[in-house]
């Protein structure tokens, strides 16, 4: 007979209770001259651990066999049963006991484990379940996505990365460089683009136009810094945007809110225009009366001068409502953007407003607001600005344009454009509103709520902020933020 200690040791080294109780029942079955050993289960679904003599095969079991319970803390589990033909003894009594609490500790220890391994099969399918919908949820955007760690290795690569006529599988992308898969973009320039986000922790954007596919697409390209575990950014993701279609929108719309303020410019022109005119005629009229008198002592040359001064003047004020008006392909460069305020308030001193205000320009001067981009949309987005403050200001008020040349918070050199008013200034409730599309503060049929949404989609896409910074009741300022001298 086995002592407790190796039968201990026997259901210890067991991978589970059926080994182990079968173990010990060749150990103990010799040792004993039992006939039968056996677990019989409570549960009648599972099946017993059986051992039988082989030389008792065949042969009667003994009418009374000696039965302990293997009681757990939840009732009797299963039974030790054994068949001999000697009596048990008070000795014999005592050391099935023992066994059988053996027993019932393998079997708790078993019932652990399988509530583990439920649990843990339950846990994995569930992280799988939600990698998978995390993967079809990548899968099923309709921009390209792909994740690069700081070795430019790629960990992640979206179904829209593996479409269209430049498309690469994500067997082919997953785990190589991002030179390798994107080998038609300059190495140098993607490894700066991921390097400033790594090194900065800040959201990149830029556009970029691509002939790949035939006709000429925009994208807008997002570089989104990821971190894991809350500590430096370990990963990058690009997301790009297919925006041909917003920016065709967005011109369409512009056009359309650029002629509305032209609409509003036209009736101070008309009114300027008159002035010239009726010089004109006035000295028409004089040239008219000295050639009825007969031929002037002198020749009309003053006269003829001023005439020429005001059909040119005319043709000035018109010719700039016409370039102000007329549609016109992106042309960015660099300018000084004291010099797109200037060019478009000679647009704006024909407004009916203008007169019955205080213009006051603080410019920054000496071509230290040097901007990137595209002086036509810009002077847009000033125009639209300079006109809510003067519908906003009061008669007598004074309305503040300048300019300046700042340091942004994270040290980048930039321009700002600041319009400020001495109107009743804008509700703090209604603040966060402004710049959503449709959303007015004039009257009904006094505005379209489109001019500061446009405003906003211009100066972001010169890679600029455009923000109310102005509190509640003191007027209101509007300020655009501009790269200084760079590409957006």
């Amino acid at each position: 007979m086995p002592t407790l200690h190796e039968v201990l040791g026997l259901v210890a080294r067991a991978p589970d209770v059926t080994h182990g109780v079968t173990s010990v029942f060749e150990r103990i079955g010799p040792a004993i001259e039992a006939t039968r050993l056996a677990l019989e289960y409570a549960d009648a679904s599972k099946a017993p651990v059986v051992w039988r003599d082989p030389a008792s095969i065949g042969a009667a079991l003994p009418v009374a066999p000696g039965q302990w319970p293997v009681a757990g803390t939840s009732g009797v589990l299963a039974s030790l049963v054994v068949h001999r033909e000697e009596p048990f003894s008070p000795g014999d009594h005592q050391q099935f006991s023992a066994i059988a609490e053996t027993f019932a500790i393998a079997l708790a220890r078993d019932a652990q484990f399988e509530d583990l391994q439920r649990e843990l099969t339950a846990r994995a399918q569930e992280v799988a379940h939600q990698r998978a919908f995390v993967e079809c949820v990548v899968d099923s955007l309709p921009d390209g996505l792909h994740v690069v760690d700081r070795d430019y290795r790629i960990h992640a690569w979206n179904h829209k990365r593996e479409t269209g006529l430049q498309g690469v599988a994500r067997s082919d992308a997953i785990g190589r460089t991002i030179f390798e898969v994107m080998h038609r973009q300059p190495a140098a320039l993607l490894k700066q683009e991921f390097d400033e986000v790594f090194a900065s922790g800040r959201l990149q954007q830029f556009q970029m136009e691509s002939s790949a596919f035939g006709e000429p697409r925009a994208y807008r390209i997002s570089k989104i810094p990821m971190r894991m575990g809350g500590g430096p950014v370990t990963h990058v993701i690009t997301i790009g945007e297919d925006i041909t279609d917003w920016k065709a929108a967005l011109d369409r719309t512009a056009q359309s809110e650029k002629l509305a303020a032209l609409g509003q410019l036209a009736a101070g022109v008309m009114h300027e225009i008159n002035n010239p005119l009726a010089t004109i005629a006035a000295c028409a009229e004089s040239l008219a009366m000295q050639q009825e008198l007969g031929p002037p002592a002198t020749p009309p040359t003053e006269l003829l001068r001023i005439i020429d001064l005001e059909v040119q003047r005319c043709k000035k004020i018109v010719n700039g409502l016409l370039d102000f008006a007329r549609p016109k392909p992106v042309h960015r460069e660099l300018f000084d953007l004291d010099e797109v305020v200037q060019q478009s308030l000679f647009l704006l001193q024909h407004h009916p407003r203008f007169k019955r205000v205080t213009l006051v320009m603080e410019l920054e001067g000496n071509g230290h607001a040097m901007v990137h981009g595209d002086a036509d949309q810009l002077a847009q987005v000033l125009i639209a600005l300079a006109m809510n403050a003067l519908d906003a200001t009061p008669e007598g008020g004074r309305v503040v344009i300048r300019t300046s040349a700042e340091r942004a918070d994270d040290g980048q050199a930039i321009a700002q454009l600041e319009v400020e008013d001495e109107g009743p200034g804008i509700p703090r409730t209604l603040q966060a509103k402004v710049f959503e599309p449709f959303f007015t503060t004039k009257p009904p049929g006094q505005g379209t709520g489109l001019g500061l949404a446009i405003c906003y989609g211009i100066v972001n896409d010169h890679g600029g902020q455009l923000e109310l910074v102005s509190p509640e009741g003191a007027g209101a300022v509007f300020r655009v933020s501009l790269p200084i001298g760079i590409a957006p």
